[in-house]
């Protein structure tokens, strides 16, 4: 008897919850050019539950900042017991070649394509600081590695912590201790893409430039990212796609700010529609309705904004912050239409979706939170 791709996918979700490790989200790359992949989930909070969002954050392989998107208004120390959470496993794949790393500042997701597998591997991060931004629009490769980083503050992060009145060594050695973690991957001359010694961070602006990510998730790039790898960085908060059956999805997310002004705001931050995604959206085969809510909400989910039919009147938004269609971004190119694996019990769910066919794979990657 066939069992539909459906129910294999609960299957794997179930066997996955007896471990108490964590895995990467790990998506298959299908033929033609669908760039959809993964199905969301639905997890209950524990009615005893005393444990943080960055908690349910780190076990499925999310960053804060996309659990906060998806599930606005949660209390990120405590979310309440027995209520329900969105795992946002659901994601457009970025508009670049489907090839070595592509670090997304805005969605604050790192994307490594395996050469010769079909596959890509999605892991959270942490990215710079606001006025020590982690790079974008940039291409570059891995340089070296090194197991074991020292870090040596500059100049002028002495000059930052003396102003706090706080002081730094003259060099951290490699250890638990270190700012780095145990594993680097140095990127260009003056950054890397390495671990942490605090789990905290991962989906927040709290670096100097590089990129952060767990301790076993730099490991698993470590071990299997070879020098020459080619790293591009991207600032990409909004993505749409086409799908092959014609669908439309838009994923929205929280664009970063770029003043002190902005950071401090309470304002939304202005989202700019970049030429490629004004393609997608600008049509009378999209519901323009369903576009403004969605970049009203900015829930970094995708979500499916084709019309029922070509000719449904819409009513425009007086409120969306949007700017005008600005540079396209890279060329489409292949993608997936997988889903995912995750170390707990779990339901998919749509959330204004229609779920690409469910099919998993994992990796050992990733444990512990910011």
């Amino acid at each position: 008897m066939k069992m539909n791709m459906r129910a294999i996918y609960t299957v794997i979700l179930a066997l996955a919850a007896i471990s108490q490790s964590a895995f990467a989200v790990v998506y298959p790359l299908p033929a033609g050019n669908s760039r959809l992949v993964g199905q969301n989930l639905e997890i209950d909070i524990p009615q005893d539950s005393k444990l943080p969002l960055e908690h349910f954050a780190a076990q499925f392989q999310m960053g804060l900042s996309n659990m906060l998107e998806a599930n606005p208004g949660v209390d990120p120390y405590l979310p309440k017991p027995g209520s329900k959470l969105i795992i946002p496993q659901q994601l457009i794949l970025p508009d670049t070649p489907h090839e070595g790393i592509v670090v997304n500042s805005a969605e604050m997701r790192l994307y490594y394509y395996p050469k010769g597998t079909k596959t890509v591997v999605v892991l959270p991060i942490g990215i710079g600081q606001l006025g020590k931004d982690t790079p974008v629009n940039w291409v570059t490769s891995v340089q070296r590695k090194k197991n074991g980083p020292t870090w040596t503050p500059t100049k002028a992060m002495h000059a930052e912590y003396t102003a706090q009145g706080e002081s730094l060594p003259e060099v951290f050695p490699a250890g638990p201790d270190n700012p780095m973690g145990l594993y680097a991957l140095y990127v260009g001359r003056l950054y890397a893409i390495h671990g942490t010694n605090a789990n905290f961070g991962i989906g927040l602006r709290v670096s100097h430039g590089c990129v952060r990510l767990r301790a076993a998730d730099i490991k698993y790039l470590f071990d299997h990212v070879p020098v020459g790898t080619r790293v591009q960085f991207i600032d990409e908060p909004v993505k749409a796609a086409i799908e092959p059956d014609g669908t439309r999805y838009l994923e929205v997310h929280d664009p970063l700010s770029s003043t002190e002004e902005q950071f401090h705001s309470d304002v939304p931050v202005p989202i700019t529609i970049p030429a490629m995604v004004s393609k997608v959206i600008v049509s009378q085969l999209v519901n323009q309705n369903t576009v403004n809510v969605a970049l009203q909400n900015r829930s970094g989910m995708p979500v499916n904004i084709t019309a029922p039919t070509a000719n449904e009147p819409t009513i425009a938004s007086e409120n969306t912050a949007t700017t005008a269609p600005d540079a396209a971004t890279n060329a489409t190119t292949p993608a997936a239409d997988a889903a995912t694996v995750t170390p707990a019990v779990a339901t998919p769910v749509a959330t204004n979706t229609q779920a690409a066919n469910p099919a998993s794979t994992v990796a050992p990657v990733a444990a512990q939170q910011q």
